[in-house]
């Protein structure tokens, strides 16, 4: 059984059918790519997968639970998290901050314990910082824990942003061009930093990426999207060999 099931998914926006007829069905562990060239409707899947856009028809399956419709915060309480082509962090907040903001889908005390500073507000916010610097150890971000998140640099926003996704603890992450900005040697570290978070905690992620030597030094198997549809899929030195998939990168 896929952890990701999805079936005939789909979306019109007025008259425009931005995607149709998606399909993918990623297995538990596996990193999986979502490629194709720009407007082809990578990001509309992951907001359809999301819950930021309501799909027109298909079915979402996690686990073999059904969460097509669900809200951004229940599918990310089931077990989805993923991370933006934009960073999106509290930029004015700390590191810590910022990673402590995706553990309340684990940890919680009461507003009364918050207002009134009760014991079990200290317990919790000790576990919750603990939990943080792990994290944060895993990407060396632990000793920028205090600066500000919008002072960091540029990769190490990239990284920040992961590890927030990964304090929802998530059955499978979604990574929208990760290295979308990045220099070669940025690229180079990410793609381990992505292999580590794989490894270590046993994650699947799917990956939307433009990078072509990072999405085949690291997707077992890609799925290729052209103007709202799935040109191909398969394996990833096949889908890379195949005359359609360049015709469409190429423009020809």
């Amino acid at each position: 059984m896929a952890l990701l099931d999805v079936t005939n998914l789909g979306i019109s926006f007025g008259g425009l059918r931005a995607v149709d007829n998606f399909e993918v069905h990623i297995e538990k562990g596996e990193l999986y790519g979502l490629i194709g060239p720009n407007g082809a409707g990578k990001t509309t899947v992951f907001n359809m997968l999301t819950g930021v856009y309501k799909p027109t028809d298909g079915i979402i399956k996690l686990d073999d639970k059904n969460i097509t419709g669900m809200k951004t915060t229940q599918i990310n309480q089931e077990g989805i998290a993923r991370t933006f082509q934009n960073i999106r962090l509290f930029g004015k907040l700390s590191v810590l901050d910022n990673v402590k903001a995706g553990l309340h889908n684990e940890y919680a005390y009461s507003t009364i314990a918050g207002i009134f500073r009760l014991p079990k507000y200290y317990k919790t916010e000790k576990s919750m910082d603990e939990k943080a610097m792990e994290l944060l150890s895993v990407f060396d971000l632990d000793k920028e824990a205090m600066l500000s998140a919008g002072n960091l640099p540029y990769g190490k926003q990239r990284k920040l942003e992961i590890a927030r996704a990964l304090a929802t603890n998530p059955k499978l992450l979604l990574l929208d061009e990760p290295a979308a900005g990045m220099n070669p040697n940025e690229t180079k570290e990410l793609m381990d930093t992505i292999q580590l978070i794989r490894k270590k905690f046993d994650m699947t992620i799917l990956l939307i990426e433009h990078d072509m030597k990072l999405v085949s030094g690291i997707c077992e198997r890609l799925t290729v999207l052209n103007f709202g549809q799935v040109l191909a899929q398969g394996k990833t030195a096949d889908v890379l060999n195949d005359p359609e998939v360049i015709k469409a990168y190429l423009g020809e």
